[in-house]
């Protein structure tokens, strides 16, 4: 694994790439600590976190496009199968490589807090625990993008794919607010998102039954609900959705509050994606 992870950290240090995802965390770091911190007197450095999050609707399809996909493009993915490792240290050791690419420029805004302590007094308690989640949330999305990049061999679209995955997590909790809060509606869209969950699942067991039958239970479920209180069923939708999006769990530290539901959440979105690219791959080599 260790050879796989020095590979993939080389690759992006060898050229420019990591470079520019770091110089361009910091930059942003920087203009909001200046505009929210010095201009607007707050020494609370939570809310450059809770405002830097958007980065990653950027640096996640950058970090993670090519990943898998270029192995598949080249075929040098056969290779990997005949590895001693086995696949899960492949898998591993390229998420760790992504992610210290990640992690080396937040390190640096580890000593943002620091600074400001000399202007203000700063709950330091507060500022790593953000720094922290901030990490937590990365990882999320770049264990997505690594899956979306393990479905294709053209980089393009997987950082097509992944930049919509991680808009629907960024957005989708206020699109909820503005499709309607109706049981009807709640329930045509929990309809769609079973229909997409089971054609997800046909994708990787191939088996139509199973996949109808989930598609099938959920329906149910769902009319039971709105049959029993159509109250629950008009507001289930939109709390769906926020309980799910890593964006508003991450937001939740911006209170000053650990919030450990919220940290299990992330690293369970992230070994859930990490446990489907391995399926991916394991797909692949048997089809």
């Amino acid at each position: 694994m260790l050879t796989i992870y020095k590979k993939e950290l080389m690759s992006f240090y060898s050229g420019v790439m990591g470079y520019l995802i770091g110089s361009f965390i910091l930059l942003f770091a920087g203009l909001y600590m200046y505009v929210i911190n010095f201009l607007n007197g707050y020494a609370e450095f939570t809310y450059v976190l809770s405002n830097l999050s958007f980065i990653f609707l950027i640096v996640t399809p950058i970090l993670t496009m090519r990943s898998i996909a270029e192995e598949r493009k080249q075929k040098t993915d056969l290779l990997l199968y005949s590895l001693p490792l086995g696949l899960p240290k492949v898998i591993l050791g390229k998420f760790l490589a992504m992610f210290s690419v990640l992690a080396i420029p937040v390190g640096i805004l580890c000593f943002y807090p620091l600074l400001l302590s000399f202007f203000g007094t700063v709950n330091f308690a507060a500022c790593y625990t953000m720094i922290f989640a901030f990490l937590l949330l990365g990882a999320s999305l770049i264990a997505m993008g690594l899956f979306v990049s393990s479905l294709t061999e053209n980089q393009v679209i997987a950082a097509v794919i992944t930049l919509i995955l991680v808009l629907l997590n960024y957005y989708l909790a206020d699109f909820a607010g503005y499709l309607g809060s109706s049981a009807a509606m709640s329930f045509f869209l929990l309809s769609l998102v079973s229909a997409v969950m089971s054609l997800i699942i046909w994708f990787f067991s191939k088996s139509g039954a199973v996949s109808i039958l989930f598609f099938l239970v959920c329906q149910v479920v769902c009319g039971l609900i709105w049959i029993i209180s159509p109250d629950t069923m008009a507001g289930l939708f939109t709390a769906m959705v926020t309980a799910l999006s890593v964006f508003d769990r991450f937001n939740v530290f911006t209170s000053e509050i650990f919030d450990l539901t919220a940290v299990i959440y992330l690293l369970t979105v992230t070994a859930v994606f990490l446990f489907l690219t391995l399926q991916s791959m394991e797909k692949r080599r048997w089809s």
